[in-house]
């Protein structure tokens, strides 16, 4: 199993701290979540707290992901940047596709490209993308991207966008692309994940939730013919510390990835050293 950790600072100072060091350590990836804008008055629940409320004050700072994680490239070697996760129909396609591409070549082919459609309506608004098509206006998205990445004249003709008579470079360095993971719990995340994703990230409460979704979207990839898995990411927030026996428990359920600390709190260079010590390397 690979483990994940999350970059939650915006110095630069503590950002090469934190990603050299779990470099160093041997963790396989670093996450970065997102917001652009945070919104003062909001009716829209989060998804991941029982009362629905952000796990953060609203003015908890959020580098740009692409240049955080092409800051983090500048200063490693090996260790995996992905996006966890970037919220697709909120900003213009073609510019995503240029920054995934771009950031792939800078860190030598080392993108993870978590995506998700997104659940703050307000937010949303404010940056004056619509809300209701956001599902559809995803999946569009990522099927231009891919043409982009993969053709010498992309072309594509979709409800909501559509091209055709151009160029597009550079390639990422992954071929045919960097690994799309869909993020999101819900019935129609777990599909929007076996239908174009190469990975799916969930996030649970328990190891009963985690049981019940990776069980989910295992009958879902049957029931769709597809052959090769989807690899799972799953970060699991009990409310308590994670254990050597939370690791075994996730590894045995079909884990393939887990993440560590939350993408609003990291853990320090000193957590990363004992998590590696006590549970990695004893798992």
């Amino acid at each position: 199993m690979k483990f994940g950790t999350f970059i939650t600072s915006v110095k630069p100072e503590r950002i090469s701290a934190h990603v050299r060091r779990a470099e160093e350590l041997g963790y396989e990836s670093a996450w970065i979540g997102e917001h652009l804008i945070m919104p003062v008055r909001s009716a829209s629940k989060y998804p991941y707290s029982a009362d629905g409320g952000f796990p953060a004050p609203l003015d908890v700072p959020f580098n740009d992901p692409m240049l955080a994680l092409a800051y983090a490239a500048a200063l490693t070697s090996k260790i995996r940047l992905a996006t966890g996760i970037f919220v697709v129909p909120m900003r213009n396609a073609l510019a995503t596709a240029k920054a995934v591409a771009s950031l792939d070549v800078l860190s030598g082919g080392r993108v993870i490209f978590g995506v998700g459609v997104g659940w703050w309506a307000e937010e949303f608004a404010l940056v004056g993308a619509s809300f209701n098509d956001r599902a559809l206006r995803t999946r569009e998205y990522i099927e231009l991207m891919k043409e982009l990445w993969t053709k010498d004249e992309p072309a594509y003709h979709g409800k909501t966008i559509a091209l055709e008579g151009a160029r597009f470079y550079p390639k990422p360095i992954q071929k045919p692309y960097p690994p799309i993971v869909v993020g999101g719990v819900s019935e129609l995340a777990l599909k929007r994940a076996v239908r174009y994703g190469d990975g799916w990230y969930g996030i649970a409460k328990s190891h009963d939730d985690a049981r019940g979704l990776i069980d989910r979207l295992r009958a879902l990839e049957r029931a769709a013919g597809r052959v090769k898995p989807v690899e799972i990411t799953l970060s699991l927030r009990t409310g308590k510390p994670l254990t050597l026996d939370d690791m075994r428990r996730l590894k045995q359920a079909g884990v393939d990835r887990a993440l560590v600390g939350l993408p609003v709190r990291s853990l320090t260079e000193d957590e990363l050293a004992r998590f590696r010590d006590d549970i990695i390397n004893r798992l």
